[in-house]
Parts: structure tokens; C-alpha cells; sequence
């Protein structure tokens, strides 16, 4: 039985017309949040379900105060998987955004001077543990170079293709917007 929407996994038969949905003023991440990020966040919203259904046996037997905590404690769970699930590079016509767990750095497009794959050692699912792999790269104007995505981060571990794909996303995104943010500056 055909169904009449389409799938994020099925590609368009047109000739790569812009939808109208797509808004390039709207910040948006040109990859999908990898396995192994969906799952830790999967396991911590779990992990969230049993402390809250604690929080409420503890509040049923008159502990208002550690029923609190504890609801303090899901809460804390909730917003943490929500967030690493946020992180990662966005992009829009206004610039490049990189979404740390605890900060959000902003560069606008003028601001960068090159965004390529670099081949150099990079960390482990954000561990310390360093292998030798590849790295999207933002050079600032008179900057040091800066990680933006790894292949061995947790949206692309064991996914060369969807780095690749990613990448090339995003370099495609400053060849556009960094030529046309120096051209509006001259």
C-alpha cells in the first residue's frame, strides 16, 4: 500500500528544488543525531522514568522533601538528555553555531575563512582517549583552526558516509553564505 508522505530516508525526484519549508533563516543541522546519542539519551529518559515513578512513591508515603529532591534530581536527567540531543553544528544564512553541553558558540559566516576536513587525532565519543581520524574544521580570520564534528564523535562512530555527507553539508553551506557575506561587505 503506497503511502502518500514522504520519508527523510527516500529522496526527492525533483530537480533539488527547495521546499517550501526550507528557510535557510532557520537554524537547522544538516545531519541526523547519530545511534549512539539518540540511544544514551534514550537510556537516561528510562533512567528519568523510574526516579520520577520514585519521586511519586516517595511523595505517597509522606516525603515531601525527598520527593522534591527526587523530582529535582528527574528534572536534572530530562533537561541533560534534552540537551545532548541538541548538540551539535547548526547552520543558517546568519552564520555557523556549534552546541557544546554546556555552551553555544555563534560565528557569523564573515567571521570564518575556511571550513574544511582536516586529517588529525581526535577524541573518542568525547572521551580523552585520542584516535587518529578526521575533523571538520572552521578557521577563524587570524584564529587557531577548531573542531566542529568528528567521525568518531557520537553522531557519526561506525557512519563514514553520514560524516562525509555532514561535511560536505556544511562546507557547501560557507562556499554559499561566506562569499555572499564578503561580497555585501565590500
Amino acid at each position: 500500500m503506497p503511502l502518500p508522505f514522504l520519508t527523510a530516508d527516500r529522496a526527492f525526484d525533483t530537480d533539488d528544488i527547495a521546499l517550501p519549508f526550507d528557510d535557510h533563516d532557520q537554524w537547522r543541522r544538516p545531519y541526523r543525531p547519530g545511534p549512539w546519542r539518540v540511544g544514551l539519551a534514550a537510556l537516561a529518559l528510562l533512567l528519568a522514568s523510574f526516579v520520577l515513578l520514585a519521586a511519586v512513591v516517595i511523595a505517597a508515603a509522606g516525603g515531601t522533601g525527598g520527593a522534591l529532591l527526587t523530582f529535582g534530581f528527574a528534572a536534572l536527567i530530562i533537561g541533560a538528555a534534552l540537551r545532548s540531543l541538541r548538540m551539535g553544528v547548526w547552520v543558517s544564512k546568519a552564520g555557523l553555531r556549534h552546541v557544546a553541553f554546556f555552551t553555544t558558540r555563534t560565528m557569523p559566516w564573515r567571521q570564518t575563512s575556511a571550513v574544511r576536513t582536516a586529517q588529525q587525532p581526535v577524541r573518542w565519543l568525547g572521551l580523552p582517549r585520542t584516535v587518529q581520524g578526521q575533523a571538520l574544521v572552521v578557521v577563524r580570520h587570524g584564529g587557531a583552526p577548531a573542531a566542529l564534528l568528528t567521525d568518531h564523535n557520537a553522531d557519526f562512530l561506525s557512519r563514514v558516509e553520514a560524516f562525509d555527507r555532514a561535511a560536505d553539508t556544511v562546507e557547501a553551506w560557507h562556499a554559499e553564505y561566506a562569499d555572499a557575506g564578503a561580497g555585501a561587505a565590500r
